[in-house]
């Protein structure tokens, strides 16, 4: 049978168009199932932005960001997935998607990760920084990376691991050899985790920052060469920028040629035209726009003014500038994370808190705020794709009044001693949150006017078992008048809390505990134990039951049980001043001076059935109920 040749070319080329399309989709499908966190494409609503397109490029010229070889403005909004539940990350980033945002920003708190001097975690609690980034792909969100290694951030030291404080004489921030260290193994493990995420691997990372606001601190530019040329050397190729505020000092010692120029904040012409002369040949975007700002214990709530972020943010979307919303959504402060800033007052603590007064408040719920720029941002989306609409809500609970009990002293729960001459820091005992007893004997001075030099931060002091009194560092205190004991030789105890260490500014070398010496009438008191009280799940889980409230220092504990669970914050305004754990998740500090009274708990730290809360009080020998309600304040 004669067969015609256009039939057999046309049917081998139709045979070829099946075979390339089949590798095509094989090589697309291999693609998308090499991304982390993609075993099945099916089961996510979205993967790369973009992906099915190929790889997107992000550079920039003298003025401009540029994706795709087009100007690009970033509208971003931060968010610490730290500081955020993890079943709530997809939640927050819908939240900032449908207020019109392009892109979110995060922190990375060094010492988050690294738990123990080269002992790095990325899987426990909210540490799973790969998921974070996942997420932000499937939403179809970029990411600006802020890796630090100092952070600021209002996180303890910065976000800076506090291990390197047991070095005496170690400087931060520069070019210590110690410090740079720890730094090189940081930015290498770092470097290993993030290196898929990057744009130039198919993944949301377009931007990494080079520090923090360096210009506020120190004028090594040796150190910020050498920061920059770190995450060169392991691989990190995408654009860098710094963060500075608009002064020509800050932005002479703290931006690098080369890197895009982020103000904290931009926002106004002339801040923009300064950043330009100093650091010619790159963008210049606003890397912390402020909706709301931060508080700290004993003030009142801050509550920034909406018109002029308002009258900010339309400057910015008028002229195409990129910008981000420091925080666009603040989160929580758990555990013994918050940090705490220094200056005219003295020593001031941050609150549990990170609300922020942000446009998403703490538990995720859209504020007035996130209405009015939603609307500003929409105003300048002409002829583009409508934005998305909010997410649900996550739910939220009232919980009744639960009863508590006296449970346990931490006069019966202390850990073997270390002895010292004199008494030291925290860090140099290898002891880095929450409490610890510093005991002695009186020999020589019995009483008179007892002063600690440099105590960091709050202490109740003891004689023979006595309560006496409080020194507290945040009102300036340093002594207190110690009466006679009833024995030979009083025995004199100070437990300290160590409350959270300087994140900003010159004095950000802030060792917890005593950290230089005590006297008693000008006579240095000697030969010291030390009983580190860190206040984790380990030392509660071995706590000895003892119900006696002979004196401050007990741990109360009730029980409650629940139908179905919700996100709730439990009011603490029955007690003084400690800690309050819930299932033995950490949900941090409460204090009577406020102006938090009440601490957020996720409802993935709550289950149905059983439960158990625990506080721990410095001062009340009573126990007060507690209650879940459904607002911050």
């Amino acid at each position: 049978m004669a067969i015609n040749r256009d039939t057999v070319w046309n049917f081998n080329t139709q045979k070829m168009k099946r075979i390339n399309q089949a590798i095509k989709a094989i090589f697309f499908w291999g693609l998308i199932l090499a991304l982390p966190g993609c075993d099945n494409p099916g089961k996510n609503e979205k993967t790369a932005p973009g992906l099915q397109e190929g790889l997107h490029t992000f550079s920039m010229d003298s003025t401009r960001f540029l994706l795709d070889g087009k100007p690009f403005q970033i509208i971003s909004g931060e968010m610490h997935y730290s500081r955020i539940p993890k079943a709530y990350w997809r939640h927050r980033i819908q939240m900032a998607k449908a207020m019109g945002c392009n892109t979110i920003a995060t922190y990375v708190f060094w010492s988050y990760h690294e738990t123990a001097e080269g002992t790095f975690d990325f899987t426990t609690e909210n540490r799973d920084l790969a998921r974070f980034i996942e997420i932000v792909r499937e939403e179809g969100m970029w990411l600006l990376f802020r890796p630090g290694p100092y952070s600021c951030g209002e996180w303890d030291l910065g976000g800076i691991p506090p291990y390197l404080l047991r070095i005496p004489d170690i400087k931060l921030r520069c070019m210590d050899s110690r410090y740079m260290e720890a730094v090189e193994r940081y930015i290498q493990v770092m470097s290993e985790k993030i290196r898929p995420y990057l744009i130039t691997h198919g993944g949301p990372i377009i931007l990494l920052q080079i520090e923090n606001e360096y210009g506020s601190y120190g004028n090594d530019r040796a150190y910020m060469k050498r920061l920059k040329e770190l995450w060169r050397e392991n691989g990190i190729d995408i654009p860098f920028y710094t963060s500075d505020g608009a002064t020509t000092f800050m932005l002479e010692a703290g931006t690098l040629p080369g890197c895009a120029v982020g103000l904290d904040p931009g926002g106004t012409r002339e801040n923009f035209d300064l950043a330009k002369e100093m650091n010619p040949g790159v963008p210049v975007f606003s890397s912390e726009t402020y909706p709301g700002w931060l508080t700290h214990w004993g003030e009142e709530w801050v509550r920034p003014d909406t018109a002029r972020l308002l009258k900010q943010v339309r400057f910015l979307m008028d002229n195409g500038l990129s910008f981000n919303l420091y925080m666009l959504h603040g989160g929580t402060n758990f555990g013994f994370s918050a940090g705490a800033n220094s200056g005219g007052p003295g020593y001031q603590p941050d609150i549990t808190s990170y609300d922020y007064d942000a446009p998403i408040n703490e538990l995720g719920q859209a504020t007035p705020k996130y209405d009015a720029l939603r609307k500003v941002i929409l105003q300048h989306r002409t002829g583009k794709a409508p934005i998305p609409p909010q997410p649900d809500p996550v739910p939220v609970m009232e919980i009744p009044e639960t009863g508590m009990q006296p449970f346990a002293t931490l006069w019966n729960n202390l850990p073997p001693p270390t002895l010292s001459v004199q008494p030291k820091p925290f860090e140099y005992y290898d002891h880095y949150d929450g409490f610890a007893l510093y005991k002695t004997r009186l020999i020589g001075r019995k009483q008179g006017k007892l002063t600690i030099t440099e105590l960091h931060d709050y202490a109740t002091v003891f004689v023979d078992g006595n309560y006496i009194g409080t020194i507290d560092r945040s009102k300036g205190e340093n002594s207190i008048d110690l009466p006679p004991g009833k024995s030979r030789n009083p025995v004199l105890e100070i437990l300290v809390e160590g409350m959270g260490r300087i994140n900003f500014a010159q004095e950000l070398i802030d060792r917890k505990g005593i950290t230089e010496r005590v006297t008693l009438n000008g006579m240095t008191l000697m030969n010291w134990e030390f009983y580190p009280l860190p206040m984790d799940r380990d030392y509660l889980g071995h706590l000895s039951r003892e119900e006696t409230a002979h004196k401050p220092g007990l741990f109360f504990r009730g029980t409650f049980r629940l139908d179905q669970v919700a996100d709730t914050y439990f009011d603490l305004s029955g007690y003084k001043k400690g800690v309050v754990w819930v299932n033995g998740h950490n949900l941090g500090r409460y204090w009577e001076i406020g102006p938090q009274y009440r601490l957020y708990c996720p409802a993935t730290w709550l289950r149905k059935g059983a439960n158990e809360i625990m506080v721990f009080d410095l001062h009340q020998l009573e126990p007060a109920p507690v209650k879940g309600v459904k607002e911050l304040y």
